[in-house]
């Protein structure tokens, strides 16, 4: 005989079952660490092979920028702006930009699904983008390049819901980690910015790809970090006082760095163009900018080295920031592919240095030199760019390893960060995806109903009248078609007006002010429409405000055809089969 099982057995099961589920993402992360470590390594020789065959020399670009001829400096960025565009326009829509935004959107609103040809498309733009000279950095396309290994894993072996995220989670992490040689900083730029998430089944993967990613690119490029870090000291107590002053400006330079790059963006978009040619054309501009400023060039990590070395005048130091901010406006505004991080680290230490150098100039005796006020700056740029404090201060404390800079760093942090978000309604990431409908803080409901569209819901089952058609014609056809609406268009078929009982209603009753005689005269002229591309959340918000049930929805293109009928009766369906499937699926 079989007794049924204990609630304590149930427990028992349940609890072996979740232990089950997080070891094989524990061990997933590692792959996935292992897989990102690799990938980073080889993203960096990558961007040294193409910048060898664009300039046939693989070394900082400083070094060797005096050789080049003006000639190669204008046309080889537009070479590589063009091939870039190609790639992203016919390869992957998703590879073009910084990257991070399209990985929240995956985590957002399709599960942490990315496409698998994403990966490879992001490797061949952004190389070629930075190879050639275009002013973007390499974390970015690392992040998207270690999501999409995370999200095709996952795919593969059915991981679904959260668990998926948490590998994408990882994928960013290991990028951040292996760029940086700094796993702290690299957990928490997946933990704060991409997934929100710090609780203990997402943290403990996260924490393991990243030092997985860590240790390879130590074994790589040994353990020192990225830039020549001066040595930070903290003159007196007084210059405490001085960092916040830091942080306002550079939550100040943030701000036109993220209004500058959208804005480009616009004017980008605008041009009658093809997508191509615009990456060429904005590739071309860069190069008219190298041939007098090169220390824009690619990541430029070069120039940051000599800024935080205090090898640059004042005035040129203020140009480069400024410079900089433009150039990867126009590469990335262009249809670039590459990240923000390491331009938002130049910024800064540039405006750092330029800071520092002021402020000792005026008091000698209490300020250390202008480098300590450019490594707390690059911080303070990240922070305000991304407003995530957090993972600034640990990239900047990992770079240093010095206790003493962590009062500076976080009041320099925090203020740039608090300044950014007074003035932007988000990080650099999230107002890309603000721009395109996506409020990835609205709630699941609402990214549900952003990611809903209409060309999905609608059905063509369209109740018509002709224009010209008379009044008996327009009471036989509510009759014949058992419709609540009829749509009522010209002989180009294109949208008129819609009739209701209520129209009909008004007729009977003889309140209408002129007898009429035809459909159209009858019809209500001011009709809300939507089109294909739209998405659910804005037909409800129309739907809302018209006080109507359903929506006719027409072509974009002159003249606006009718192409069939958005009901809320189908949204409300296709809402709940969503919320249902995620519910499984979490």
């Amino acid at each position: 005989m079989n007794y049924p099982a204990s609630s304590q057995q149930l427990s028992d099961a349940l609890k072996l079952s979740a232990f089950g589920r997080h070891l094989r993402i524990l061990c997933l992360a590692i792959v996935i660490g292992v897989l990102g470590g690799y990938g980073a390594v080889l993203f960096r020789y990558g961007i040294k092979l193409l910048q060898y065959l664009f300039y046939r020399n693989q070394e900082e670009f400083l070094t060797f920028a005096a050789s080049v001829p003006l000639y190669l400096k204008v046309a080889l960025p537009a070479l590589g702006g063009l091939i870039v565009g190609v790639l992203v326009t016919f390869g992957a829509p998703e590879a073009k930009g910084h990257g991070v935004p399209e990985v929240m959107e995956a985590v957002a609103l399709r599960e942490g699904r990315i496409r698998k040809r994403v990966a490879l498309v992001k490797i061949l733009a952004s190389g070629i983008c930075i190879g050639s000279g275009g002013s973007v950095g390499r974390e970015g396309p690392i992040v998207q390049i270690g999501s999409s290994l995370g999200s095709t894993i996952g795919q593969l072996l059915k991981v679904k819901g959260s668990q998926l995220k948490t590998l994408i989670g990882c994928g960013a992490a290991a990028g951040i980690a292996a760029t940086f040689n700094a796993p702290i900083a690299g957990t928490l730029f997946a933990l704060e910015i991409l997934l929100g998430d710090f609780g203990l089944a997402a943290f403990s993967p996260v924490v393991l790809a990243a030092v997985m990613a860590t240790t390879i690119s130590r074994h790589y490029f040994g353990t020192l970090p990225s830039f020549i870090v001066p040595a930070y000291s903290l003159q007196s107590n007084w210059e405490i006082f001085i960092y916040p002053f830091l942080g306002v400006l550079a939550g100040l330079v943030s701000i036109l760095f993220v209004t500058t790059l959208y804005k480009c963006e616009d004017i980008f978009e605008k041009m009658p163009l093809p997508n191509y040619l615009k990456g060429g054309l904005g590739g071309l501009l860069l190069g008219l900018m190298l041939t007098h400023w090169p220390q824009v060039f690619g990541v430029g990590y070069g120039a940051i080295n000599v800024a935080l070395t205090s090898q640059l005048p004042l005035t040129l130091l203020l140009m480069l920031a400024l410079l900089k901010i433009f150039a990867t406006s126009i590469t990335l505004g262009s249809g670039g592919s590459g990240g923000i991080f390491a331009p938002s680290l130049f910024v800064g230490a540039m405006t750092g240095s330029f800071f520092g150098t002021l402020v000792h100039q005026l008091f000698p005796a209490i300020t250390a030199g202008p480098g300590a006020y450019a490594l707390v700056a690059m911080g303070a740029l990240v922070a305000g760019t991304t407003q995530a404090p957090i993972t600034a201060i640990l990239i900047i404390f990992e770079l240093t390893n010095d206790y003493e800079i962590i009062l500076p760093l976080m009041a320099a942090c925090l203020i740039s960060t608090i300044i950014s978000s007074v003035y932007l309604k988000g990080s650099i990431y999230t107002i890309k995806l603000l721009r395109r409908g996506i409020d990835i803080h609205s709630g699941m409901e609402q990214n549900i109903l952003s990611s809903l569209k209409v060309r999905d819901l609608m059905h063509d089952k369209i109740t018509k009248v002709a224009a010209a058609a008379p009044v008996p014609e327009v009471m036989a056809a509510f009759q014949e078609q058992d419709a609540s609406y009829l749509h009522v268009v010209d002989e180009r078929d294109e949208l008129v007006g819609i009739l209701s009982f209520h129209d009909i209603r008004r007729l009977l009753t003889g309140t209408a002010p002129v007898k009429p005689t035809t459909a159209a005269e009858i019809a209500t002229r001011q009709v809300s429409v939507i089109t294909p591309a739209d998405d659910i959340r804005t037909a409800l918000h129309q739907m809302s405000v018209k006080g109507v049930s359903q929506l006719p929805v027409v072509s974009a293109a002159e003249p606006a055809k009718v192409l069939g009928i958005l009901s809320q009766k189908d949204i409300i369906a296709a809402y709940d089969k969503a919320v249902m499937r995620k519910e499984l699926e979490g």
